[in-house]
């Protein structure tokens, strides 16, 4: 996939760099609706595993879903008075999740069809090495936890 976890760390990484502009929450949510597309074809032994959701097309209705489902949430009294989260926040979270999650597993895998129904194929299978792109997504929440450390440090004023 590279399995879902490993999709969190370029959105932690991300949601550090800003964190009032995209939510975490809703790129970890993107990446784990993409995912159980596939995990359901893993159980039932269908082909392609990475089939719908795993394109660019798919992956736009799972950001537009995301983001409507939390317009609507927020209609809610109930939520709206317990969020802090922006309708803006959780539609870029929810699509750099989505769309990133296509790129890093079209490099990994081989039956993603990232650019259907415009066109066959993955050019970017194999772009990269598997262990290149594993360890650029866990330095990624490496990054994070650190950047994250420090700015915890800085404002609370220990130096």
């Amino acid at each position: 996939m590279p399995i879902t976890p490993f999709h969190f760390g370029p959105g932690a990484a991300l949601h550090t760099l800003a964190p009032r502009q995209v939510s975490f929450l809703a790129f970890c949510a993107a990446n784990v609706v993409i995912d159980v597309e596939s995990l359901y074809n893993l159980v039932h032994h269908r082909e392609p595993v990475h089939a719908f959701l795993h394109t660019y097309v798919g992956a736009t209705l799972v950001w537009l879903g995301l983001a409507v489902l939390f317009w609507l949430a927020c209609r809610l009294q109930a939520v709206a008075s317990r969020t802090r989260l922006t309708l803006r926040a959780v539609a870029l979270g929810a699509l750099l999740g989505a769309y990133s999650h296509v790129l890093l597993d079209s490099v990994m895998h081989r039956d993603i069809q990232p650019l259907m129904p415009f066109a066959a194929g993955n050019p970017l299978q194999g772009l990269i090495s598997l262990q290149a792109l594993h360890w650029s997504c866990l330095a990624s929440a490496l990054f994070a936890l650190l950047w994250m450390g420090v700015r915890g440090r800085w404002s609370s004023g220990s130096r």
